[in-house]
């Protein structure tokens, strides 16, 4: 079936049907955490700008920072030149992590950061003269990105790059180790493989796309030893996780692990600008340090290190040192469980989880989602259920009555879908 729509649409829009999607909505401007629509109306976002806007919309001091440094260097090339909102925030993000995590290589996005993450594990293992590694250890369910290697990654079976498995460089996965014989399995892989592996990526303690699947952190601690058992580095990807969202500021704080890598974007520089962070520990950096050329990490986006996404991630840094976001992601997530409690063992719902900032309720068989969306339109809420999940992952800053109001909305949207679905 085909739409009788013509089929010139200039703007080719993210994971949509072109032949058959409704038209989009107009937004007009932001403040806060709404959205306000060229109609006039004022959606509140239920999850800031895919999890991004940890401060609101429109923070004053964001926006002052990114205009401060327009003014005076929108953009520079970053090869052979440097400046200082990159120093300083390679410098901060190092003081803020734990242990040796302090090498910073600024991007453009969370997939390319994913991208270098697996290129400086297979480049390290090169550069020590060791060949013969090609794969990656990854986890069903997981989700890393929408570029190649990133995708080949992701969950083979069930992700939304599936599709794309004979293009796809070819990866070990294992389910996550929650019990004994998983943790049995996942050593057994890693010892089968050890000699074709560069890394483990995992996403610590929430598997974001894959469909808001928690783990608690003994899990993440168990991927951690086994992979520092078999010598292979951990990458973290916490591009969703990251900058407050489990309640922590980054979630593998709360397994007390390091990972040898790790993957920031999205949040940092507070939903404003694209920008991405990975980060290495100092003898995955040692492994690049030669006289020869050769050996040089050769990866350099054009836009890596923009100056104004640097000012705005210093500036979100700055927040995040001066106002109490962690305090206001733990409150949401009282608000949360307290609100989402009603849906537990309701028919058609399979489970309601929350952690920090964030609240998922799951359904037992896929969901009718263009009525769920157009649900949450009629209250004025902006919420984007996929595949059996309803989520909400609000800026940290959200007042307590449009948290209300998101709570309210998702509580009648899937009573209403649930009771279908019974």
């Amino acid at each position: 079936m085909t739409s009788d729509r013509p089929l010139k649409q200039t703007l080719w829009r993210p994971y949509t049907q072109m032949g058959v999607a409704a038209p989009p909505l107009e937004a007009v401007a932001t403040h806060g955490s709404r959205i306000v629509l060229a109609d006039g109306r004022e959606l509140v976002d239920g999850i800031a700008s895919w999890w991004t806007a940890v401060h609101g919309y429109n923070h004053p001091h964001i926006a002052w920072s990114v205009a401060d440094q327009l003014a005076r260097m929108p953009h520079v090339m970053f090869g052979g030149l440097t400046h200082a909102p990159a120093e300083r925030l390679a410098s901060r993000l190092s003081a803020l992590l734990p242990g040796d995590l302090d090498h910073v290589f600024l991007s453009d996005s969370g997939s390319v950061a994913v991208e270098v993450a697996l290129k400086m594990s297979a480049q390290m293992w090169l550069n020590r003269g060791v060949s013969g590694r090609t794969k990656v250890l990854a986890f069903r369910g997981g989700y890393h990105g929408d570029t190649m290697g990133a995708m080949s990654v992701c969950d083979p079976e069930e992700g939304m790059h599936r599709r794309f498995g004979a293009y796809l460089p070819s990866q070990v996965f294992c389910d996550l180790p929650r019990s004994l014989v998983e943790t049995e399995a996942l050593d057994a892989a890693l010892a089968a493989h050890r000699e074709t592996l560069v890394a483990v990526i995992v996403e610590p303690l929430v598997q974001g796309a894959g469909g808001m699947v928690l783990h608690p952190p003994e899990v993440l601690a168990t991927v951690a030893r086994l992979a520092r058992r078999h010598g292979l580095p951990l990458i973290a990807d916490e591009i969703f996780t990251g900058f407050g969202r489990t309640g922590s500021l980054f979630a593998f704080e709360q397994a007390g692990i390091v990972p040898d890598i790790l993957c920031l974007s999205k949040a940092l520089t507070g939903g404003t600008m694209a920008l991405a962070a990975t980060v290495a520990r100092t003898e995955v950096f040692e492994a690049f340090w030669s006289e020869d050329p050769a050996a040089a990490l050769m990866h350099g986006p054009t836009f890596m290190a923009n100056p104004l996404a640097c000012a705005a991630a210093n500036a979100s840094l700055d927040l995040f040192a001066t106002e109490p976001r962690l305090e206001q992601a733990g409150a949401i997530a009282r608000r949360l469980a307290d609100g989402l409690s009603g849906l537990k063992g309701l028919p058609g719902v399979a489970d309601v989880r929350v952690l920090g900032a964030l609240g998922a309720v799951q359904f037992t068989a896929p969901p009718d989602l263009a009525a769920l969306k157009a649900g949450f339109l009629d209250r004025d809420v902006w919420v984007r259920p996929f595949g059996d999940i309803v989520y909400l992952t609000p800026a940290l800053t959200i007042p307590d009555a449009d948290l209300d109001r998101l709570i309210e909305a998702v509580v009648d949207v899937v009573s209403e879908q649930a009771a279908a679905l019974a």
